[in-house]
């Protein structure tokens, strides 16, 4: 069987899905190829159901500051593992079904079941169907990297997000290799829902973080809570009673495994390199970061299967572009947004803005503010954290900071959109405050920075700059009448 249609999306993944919504603003004739399961990574697998899963340990954890809140019976509340995972399965299913409601569910013919294949720059094989195009975009997605020997010798002792959620029953312990933002959040959530866990990070970052100063204030916070161990590479072998885990000098046998080092793009069995496609060391195509058109070919590629950084908005917003440009001889242009990344532990790490490794430090001033004296945090009992943010020195433009503390997921928001609109600290403190709510904590490390910032050396005007010394009164002469 053969099709030939203007445009061909391969993956029903947030990135795929924006892109069908772009093009049928163009044209009818267009397929969306799909194999595997429809619905998105974040509602199947990634987002929602992990949140849920926070949500219900954040619940649960509460029962521990009944007594100081003049509560009693928290001794007694028991948590069924059973019962906590089905409602997880509950909302994710019904996640999942808001999104085919409005998308696949209403294709008929323009949805294709299957892999695709390239045969050449216009040609895709799907199965025994062929499918030329004028333009193809790639929204592949992206999985979990798992070493392929843990998986033929470990079997079902080994997790991750895809298959976490359908357990029938929570592991009495288990290990989490990975403590990016997906191993950190998960882990959190099981071990307040009853699992005993122990992390294992082989940097010594926790949550990707690059400011050290963070960094610290979240280790220390994380490890009141269960046991991680940085800076070392985890192993695993087989133990009586489930799987041994070693790292450098430490180990710890477990029931179950979760795996959390990373994700690689679903670009495998695509047949790009056959058709002229140069990828980098990762397997992933050389693309223009603008357009997402790969090389010089009539294909773009969006989402999670660029290798970049996974978040939805950012996905949507890529499906778009490549959508468009699928469509149209003049392209768009993708136009990044601030750089912000949050993770939802308890409490939240977030960054914002210029990145900790690209800073001038020389350049910078820097400020910090505690959420232990912030009255919202105190009143909530989440006044654990420290925020910390950074500004250019000669001009007072907030560049971004990072953070661990209570509602970080709304600071980081608010301090990114100061970033990407190039405010000063002083034009922030003009903005709005309210009292009492966590956002005093910005303002008060604002106020900081702007006093840091006030206390600076003059900068010599445009007439000293040009002869050095004028204007200058010498030290202790005062001024004649």
């Amino acid at each position: 069987m053969s099709d030939r249609v203007d445009v061909a999306v391969i993956g029903a993944g947030h990135a795929g899905l924006n892109a069908v919504k772009e093009i049928r603003r163009v044209t009818d004739s267009y397929l969306l190829v799909n194999g595997g399961s429809l619905g998105t990574t974040c509602a199947r697998v990634g987002c929602m159901p992990s949140k849920v899963a926070i949500h219900l340990g954040d619940i649960y954890a509460m029962r521990k500051h009944f007594q100081r809140y003049g509560i009693d019976g928290a001794d007694s509340l028991r948590i069924d593992g059973a019962s906590a995972l089905e409602h997880i399965r509950d909302l994710r299913d019904t996640f999942v079904d808001l999104v085919l409601a409005n998308t696949t569910d209403e294709m008929e013919d323009e949805l294709v079941d299957g892999h695709a294949r390239f045969i050449d720059a216009h040609t895709i094989e799907v199965g025994d169907r062929t499918i030329r195009a004028r333009a193809f975009v790639i929204a592949t997605g992206a999985s979990t990297v798992v070493p392929a020997d843990w998986r033929e010798s470990f079997g079902d002792a080994i997790l991750t997000v895809e298959d976490l959620f359908e357990l029938e029953s929570l592991p009495k312990s288990l290990a989490v290799i990975g403590l990016g933002p997906i191993g950190l959040e998960l882990g959190q959530a099981l071990r307040r829902l009853g699992v005993d866990v122990v992390g294992f990070e082989s940097s010594t970052n926790l949550a990707r973080l690059q400011d050290p100063i963070i960094n610290q204030a979240a280790v220390e916070i994380v490890r009141r809570e269960f046991p991680i161990w940085l800076g070392a590479p985890a192993q695993i072998e087989r133990a009586e009673g489930g799987v041994r885990v070693r790292a450098a000098d430490r180990e710890q046998v477990v029931e179950k495994v979760l795996v959390a080092i990373g994700r690689r793009p679903n670009l495998a069995g695509l047949g790009l390199e056959g058709i002229g496609c140069l990828v980098d060391e990762h397997g992933v195509p050389l693309y223009d970061s603008r357009t997402l058109q790969i090389g010089r070919l009539p294909i773009f590629i969006a989402g999670d299967a660029t290798g970049g950084v996974a978040n939805l908005q950012i996905a949507a917003e890529q499906g778009r572009i490549a959508g468009y440009n699928a469509c149209h001889e003049i392209h768009r242009h993708y136009e990044r947004r601030t750089p912000m990344a949050i993770v939802f532990s308890d409490p939240n790490i977030a960054s914002v803005g210029v990145p900790w490794s690209e800073l001038d430090q020389s350049q910078v001033v820097f400020g910090q503010q505690r959420f232990g004296p912030v009255g919202r945090a105190l009143i909530l009992g989440q006044n654990r954290g420290l925020l910390h943010l950074y500004a250019d020195r000669r001009t007072g433009v907030v560049l971004g900071g990072a953070m661990v503390g209570p509602r970080c997921e709304h600071l980081a928001h608010l301090l990114s959109w100061g970033v990407q609109q190039q405010m000063t600290v002083k034009e922030m403190l003009r903005m709005p405050f309210y009292h009492p709510v966590i956002e005093e904590a910005l303002q008060d490390c604002l106020h900081g920075l702007e006093k840091k910032l006030d206390s600076l050396p003059p900068k010599p005007g445009w007439l000293e700059r040009l002869f050095p010394g004028r204007g200058r009164r010498p030290a202790g002469a005062e001024a004649s009448a």
